[in-house]
């Protein structure tokens, strides 16, 4: 049988073996459908913040998102049961909402909230050193300061350890009998404004939008925006100290400030969230080998020239650095022996110090950067390699304290990566009807005018009448090809580039020329012997104008002795306007983003997992507008997250038979600790698994995740049964209470609602898309255990 894990706290979710979407009509005898309980009731939270220089206008944009974010999650809308009333908002998450209304789904009362950068200091080279800058070597612990020159945590965080934790019932840390009374190990009850529900005098959005500015922009200019995510929450061993023997670097030690403040933030039984805020590409250095000398600025060092092959087809086997013996086969290059009879090295204007995480292969030979492999298996697969090359049990995915009552092991689809990033949000904007990138009106897959960001399905979808296979090739490419974007404003590149941009006709305008395009304005005269910069993907205008005189390093509009300034970031001198390819001031009046190829890739790579956001707002003028800054962001954030804690509906109509049943099949996994029961009096609603099903049940035993969690049960979940008024199918249909009764007994279960069909209360699907109104409703304690997963399978339409 085909199965679906469907898994989390007492949750399901799962991956299905091909996309939700509008399909032709199929002769397949099985199907299985994506299905979601809204039993996930804890959060952990980690944003990933870049915070080197040109960051803190986007970290001032995104604290301006934070009361969305923080709203959305832990208070969600009231939405009216039939559809008939706009959304509505309480002060409180144990408000009730108003007579017949519902929420989008319950609100999570406990969420961890923490910060890391994307500075992990020099990896073994002489860069970024804490001598420089505090924030060079951040290394992925948490930060919770007033701002990027603070030593130390100086602002309030959960028991000091770093990160926030929203406790609105104050029951964290609690001894038996304290449950709901405040006291000093609580966490955070209130939302934007100090009250008396907790003992503290701050608030969650206080706290965090204070934590966010305080990142910083002081930070290492070699980002290593994704394996700081992978060093917090992942590394086995995230070493403490780095050396070199001879002209290797070697990790070693353990940072036990790691391993302890991710034991303390990541709950096993979660979900777990990931928010990336970044301008520039990733360059997550390989910590091994000789991979830091690509970050090794001093005493004019220079990276060796790439072999001839490269420059045309970085994928053939005879690409290398000329620093490497050449492979068999492949012949000798003699450009890659210097006048001095060594390897030959690039000059400085072909290595500047600043541009060298971009397009390795092709300029140098030599991939520096850990692969994006990495990445994806950190947040899909239950074992992972540690420094040895052993596979270990991955942290994501483990019980790191068995002793505190929490031994559910989450399962990757409740892992979520977002990344806020360098990508013009025009390419990723729904169209409205006129085809137009339109964050407003912009139609949705199933073609409501919803506005925001493509989920992931509509990503992958044909774009353009299908001149192109998806929005993933017009923003990435392919990378395993080296193939670059289709979209001429997301490719890496020093020299002017040319083309038009397929979404919006906006056409690249170079250097010395008059024009203007909407994206990022024009090409610009890199200056002859600078350290190094990149064409911009998107630019914006900054809310405040600011001066580049001095020394500011953070400005990019400063202008070095004999060089002419034609940035389309700063503003044009008296008299001209942008179009004007004049000279320009030293006054920045935009913001700049460069290309965010490999967070793209592992976006990408996640599927459903994976949500994308631009680092570019569409405007900073209307605070009120669902455009505003990061608003389109965090609503696609909010949306994916919603799918699970809300319980997602289904996008197909499932076929009933005679007696208003559907031919699915639901199991229930879990770790009994060897007590297994499905026929337990003390959780009704369960019988065990017949020999028409054993298949399934071998399959789900079969998992890795099943040998990882320990699974000794498999169970089926019973569907209910009756089509008279009262009996507990009708019931489990038509109560919209959550207390579901049939001749005053609970009713244990699951059904099929689906008003579309006349099978069930409207109001009980209220929360699900227009197009999506139906689903599988659990009822008592039918739901999953806590603790358990649920895989679902359902034969053909």
């Amino acid at each position: 049988m085909a199965g679906l894990l469907i898994a989390g706290t007492g949750s399901a979710f799962g991956c299905l073996n091909r996309p939700i979407a509008t399909n032709e009509p199929r002769t397949t005898s099985t199907i299985v459908e994506r299905l979601t309980q809204s039993s996930v009731d804890k959060i952990d939270l980690l944003l990933a913040i870049d915070n080197s220089g040109s960051m803190a206008d986007k970290q001032d944009i995104l604290a301006t998102a934070i009361p969305d974010l923080v709203q959305g999650l832990v208070n969600p809308r009231c939405i009216h049961k039939n559809g008939t009333d706009d959304p509505r908002t309480v002060s409180s998450p144990n408000e009730d909402c108003p007579p017949d209304f519902k929420r989008e789904f319950e609100p999570v009362k406990d969420i961890h909230i923490g910060i890391i950068s994307s500075s992990l200091g020099g990896h073994g080279s002489g860069a970024c050193q804490a001598m420089t800058s505090a924030s060079n070597v951040d290394m992925a612990h948490l930060l919770a300061r007033t701002d990027e020159d603070s030593a130390t945590n100086n602002l309030p965080t959960y028991l000091n350890r770093g990160f926030l934790a929203w406790d609105p019932d104050q029951k964290k840390e609690d001894e038996p009998g304290q449950t709901g009374t405040p006291d000093d190990n609580d966490g955070e009850a209130d939302i934007d404004g100090d009250t008396n529900a907790d003992l503290n005098d701050t608030s969650l959005v206080e706290n965090l939008t204070a934590m966010v500015k305080g990142t910083g922009q002081a930070g290492c200019g070699f980002e290593a925006q994704l394996e700081s995510v992978y060093r917090f929450l992942v590394d086995p061993e995230p070493y403490e100290t780095i050396v070199l023997e001879g002209d290797n670097a070697v990790p070693q030690g353990v940072d036990s400030v790691v391993m302890t403040q991710r034991s303390q933030f990541l709950r096993p039984s979660s979900l777990l969230a990931i928010i990336m805020l970044s301008d520039e590409n990733d360059c997550s250095i390989r910590e091994e080998g000789r991979n830091y000398l690509v970050a090794e600025t001093s005493r004019g060092f220079r990276l060796w020239r790439p072999r001839a092959e490269c420059a045309t087809d970085p994928g053939n086997r005879c690409c290398r650095s000329c620093s490497q013996p050449p492979l068999e086969g492949c012949p000798e290059d003699p450009a890659c022996t210097g006048s001095d009879g060594f390897p030959a090295r690039l000059s400085a204007a072909e290595d500047p110090v600043n541009s060298r995480c971009w397009d390795q292969k092709r300029r140098f030979g030599f991939d520096f950067l850990y692969p994006i492999d990495r990445y994806r298996r950190a947040f899909t697969e239950a074992q992972i390699p540690n420094r040895k090359g052993e596979l270990v049990p991955n942290p994501i995915f483990s019980d790191p304290n068995p002793d505190d009552g929490d031994s559910t092991i989450r399962d990757p689809g409740l892992v979520f990566f977002a990344g806020i990033v360098g990508v013009p949000w025009q390419d990723i904007a729904r169209v409205n009807a006129a085809g137009q990138p339109d964050l407003l009106e912009g139609l949705n897959e199933n073609g409501e005018p919803v506005g925001g960001f493509k989920n992931a399905t509509e990503l992958g979808a044909p774009l353009l009448d299908n001149a192109f296979a998806s929005t993933w090739e017009l923003i990435l490419g392919d990378p395993a090809k080296y193939q670059p974007p289709k979209d001429p404003f997301m490719v890496e590149s020093t020299a002017p580039r040319s083309g038009t941009n397929p979404i919006t006709g906006d056409t690249i305008v170079p250097p010395g020329e008059a024009g203007w395009n909407t994206i990022n304005g024009r090409e610009y005269t890199i200056p002859p012997g600078s350290t190094g910069d990149l064409q911009y993907a998107c630019i914006f205008d900054l809310p405040e104008s600011k001066s580049c005189e001095g020394s500011n390093q953070s400005c990019d509009c400063r202008v070095l002795a004999n060089q002419t300034n034609d940035n389309p970031l700063c503003q044009p001198e008296a008299g001209n306007d942008q179009a004007d390819p004049g000279p320009r001031t030293t006054t920045q009046i935009k913001a700049k983003a460069y290309p965010g190829l490999r967070e793209l890739q592992l976006i990408r790579e996640l599927g459903p997992q994976g949500i994308v956001g631009s680092v570019c707002p569409a405007q900073l003028n209307n605070t009120n507008g669902a455009d505003y800054g990061y608003r389109p962001a965090i609503g696609a954030i909010i949306d994916r997250l919603k799918t699970v804690l809300g319980g997602q509906c289904l996008p197909r109509t499932l076929t009933p038979d005679d007696n208003q049943q559907v031919s699915c099949l639901i199991l229930e996994a879990r770790n009994s600790q060897g007590q297994c029961n499905c026929n337990d009096e003390r959780t009704p609603g369960r019988t065990d698994v017949t020999s028409t099903h054993q298949p399934a049940k071998d399959e789900v035993l079969s998992l890795d995740i099943a040998k990882v969690s320990g699974w000794d049960c498999v169970c089926e979940i019973q569907q209910l049964e009756g089509e008279e008024p009262g009996t507990p199918a009708a019931e489990c249909r038509t109560n919209v209470n959550d207390n579901v009764e049939s001749g005053g007994q609970p009713v244990h279960g699951w059904c099929y609602v689906d008003p579309s069909i006349r099978l069930g209360d409207q109001a009980i699907v209220a929360d699900c898309p227009s197009t999506e109104r139906r689903k599988i409703r659990f009822t008592g304690k039918g739901e999953a255990q806590q603790g358990a997963t649920l895989f679902i399978t359902c034969s053909g339409e």
